[in-house]
């Protein structure tokens, strides 16, 4: 298992509360996505279950390893979205889900050892959910632990951050991430770490998945429509087709860009008419757009105003 440098710390902190028998009730792990906050969550449950953990480390040869990789722990519970009643996955995390989760963990564990439940999005629960909660984070039960999943924690009441030990993973240094695109054997390694503004785990997937040609599209698009040659309708249906949020996302760094080459008094790669000020508020406008996608507005009405702004 490649294991990232930037899980060193929080991993030997834990490890070191372990060792005193000091583990909280409940864990957040937060942070932005691709940086392997699940692989950590996978590897510290596996190793905190295991009946003969090495450092920290599952053995992968017992009972409980052998169940935990089956996906068949008694005392492991994961939830996520579910399903709604005619079987159209759910877009939140309902009280529901977390009613029945607080029922399982007041049950005795099966094997007399660590109860853990994972939350994943947490940042999905919506307000009766999280109220649901907090019962259980206040009146947790005996060796019991609940670890939250977030990408966006802000979008989480204040009340159910406080009550977690947050371990929070933050973007490694531009050497490091570097070093560990090459060692994954990532193509085009410093590109890929710039389109994703940084982010290592992102740079690999979105490598792999030729997102950076993408990237050029979308760039190529912007620039064709500020030119007057491109067609706002046909552009809006391409990108609706085709992870809409990932070509926002490239869109808003585009637009960065174009800031940046305007602030220096050079010509952008856009070669936008917009002034400053415009050029600032389109780029709000793109970001406020991906986070209105999580919501119950159409794609494709929110994307068309923010082609139409541009053009």
């Amino acid at each position: 298992m490649n294991i990232p440098s930037w899980h060193a710390e929080h991993w030997m902190r834990l490890q070191a509360r372990r060792q005193r028998d000091a583990l909280p009730h409940a864990l957040l792990l937060c942070g932005p996505r691709g940086l392997g906050k699940r692989d950590f969550l996978r590897r510290f449950v596996r190793g905190l279950l295991c009946q003969q953990p090495r450092d920290g480390d599952a053995c992968g040869a017992c009972r409980s390893c052998l169940l935990f990789d089956a996906g068949t722990h008694p005392d492991v519970v994961s939830l996520s979205y579910g399903l709604r009643k005619d079987g159209v996955q759910r877009s939140e995390i309902v009280v529901d889900q977390i009613r029945d989760l607080s029922a399982r963990l007041a049950t005795a564990s099966q094997f007399g050892g660590w109860q853990v439940a994972s939350i994943d999005p947490a940042d999905a629960m919506n307000a009766a959910a999280a109220n649901a909660l907090l019962k259980t984070l206040e009146e947790p039960a005996t060796r019991t632990m609940l670890i939250l999943v977030a990408d966006a924690p802000w979008r989480m009441p204040a009340t159910i951050r406080s009550r977690c030990q947050r371990i929070d993973f933050q973007l490694p240094s531009h050497d490091a991430s570097l070093a560990w695109l090459q060692e994954m054997g990532v193509r085009d390694a410093p590109a890929a770490l710039a389109a994703a503004a940084g982010n290592p785990g992102l740079a690999r997937i979105w490598a792999e998945q030729g997102a950076l040609a993408q990237r050029q599209e979308v760039r190529k698009d912007l620039a064709a429509l500020a030119s007057g040659r491109g067609d706002a309708m046909e552009m809006g249906k391409r990108w609706l087709d085709s992870a809409l949020e990932q070509r926002l996302w490239f869109a808003a760094q585009a637009v960065a860009d174009e800031m940046r080459a305007r602030a220096a008094t050079q010509a952008g790669p856009l070669s936008s008419a917009l002034d400053s000020e415009a050029l600032a508020a389109w780029y709000d406008a793109a970001n406020r757009t991906r986070e209105a996608l999580r919501g119950p507005l159409r794609g494709d009405l929110l994307l068309l105003e923010l082609l139409g702004r541009w053009r």
